[in-house]
C-alpha cells in the first residue's frame, strides 16, 4: 500500500491534483448521465461503479 496517499494528510493539494479530481468528477458524472439517458436501469450502473471500486482498491492493497 505504498503508493496509497491519504488525502486529508496531502493538504493543500497542489492545482494539478485538484484539477485532475474535478476533471475524474466530471467523466464519472457525464458517463452516469449519458447511461441514464441510454435508458440502463439505475442498479446496473451502481453495480458497474461499485465494481470498478472494488477493483481498484484490490489492485491498490496488492501492489
Amino acid at each position: 500500500m505504498s503508493k496509497v496517499t491519504r488525502l486529508r494528510h496531502a493538504l493543500p493539494m497542489s492545482p494539478d491534483i485538484n484539477k485532475a479530481v474535478n476533471d475524474l468528477d466530471s467523466a464519472i458524472a457525464k458517463a452516469v448521465d449519458a447511461a441514464k439517458t441510454a435508458g440502463l436501469p439505475q442498479g446496473l450502473i451502481v453495480g458497474l461503479l461499485h465494481g470498478h471500486a472494488h477493483a481498484q482498491t484490490h489492485q491498490m492493497v496488492t501492489l
